[in-house]
């Protein structure tokens, strides 16, 4: 199986991506964001976290309208995977591929800490190597990090059990406690924890790692 992590100017989090893909049993190959064409033969898309263009207007928008883009809607149109995490998470709603928007966090300071999540559905590729209502840990390291959508939107993706993880204590302010949300196929997630960097001993958790253990096991199977 074939990932691409993408870097955009600013982007802070490609490596630790790269490397958790890795080491889930993925190629990688590595996509600027001027490219406006995936390598061929991929399967994932991986857009990192970080502050993608000093995160100037709206978190993620600049980011959005990259040449790249283009190409990573034409990858979700046609099924493939896509997982995009904090900063990846906003460009994902910026771009349309996921619903709702990321708001600045409720207390207006930076979160920056080991946090707990409770997994809100194994119904997914990214998800299904964890247990329903498991509590795991990941870091969070955002500003805007608030998850806003109406009450339509939260109505359908509760309904459609498309909400992936959710916070344990919320420190955000996200509405319902949503952490991470998929897109109607379910082979668009977004998530703002940082599974990458829970994803091996030295971090002080691997309760990530299993986010692309299940990718790896779910792509094989689709």
């Amino acid at each position: 199986m074939k990932a691409a992590v993408v870097t955009f100017p600013g982007s802070n989090c490609d490596r630790d991506l790269a490397v958790a893909f890795e080491q889930a049993g993925f190629d990688v190959a590595r996509v600027w964001h001027k490219d406006d064409a995936l390598p061929p033969g991929v399967d994932v898309v991986g857009v990192p976290g970080g502050f993608s263009f000093g995160d100037y207007l709206r978190c993620g928008a600049i980011a959005a309208q990259s040449p790249v883009s283009g190409a990573i809607k034409a990858h979700a149109a046609r099924g493939g995977f896509v997982i995009g995490i904090c900063n990846g998470f906003q460009v994902l709603t910026e771009m349309g591929l996921l619903p709702g928007a990321l708001m600045r966090n409720a207390g207006l300071k930076f979160a920056c800490k080991r946090q707990a999540l409770r997994v809100a559905t194994t119904n997914s590729a990214f998800t299904a190597q964890y247990g329903l209502g498991q509590e795991i840990l990941v870091p969070i390291a955002h500003h805007d990090g608030n998850y806003t959508i109406d009450a339509e939107g939260l109505a359908r993706l509760k309904g459609e059990d498309r909400i992936a993880f959710t916070y344990i204590g919320n420190p955000n302010g996200s509405m319902a406690d949503i952490a991470g949300v998929l897109s109607e196929n379910r082979r668009v997630l977004g998530m703002m924890p940082h599974p990458e960097r829970a994803a091996e001993p030295v971090h002080g958790s691997t309760d990530g790692a299993a986010v692309f253990a299940s990718l790896m096991g779910g792509m094989a199977l689709a």
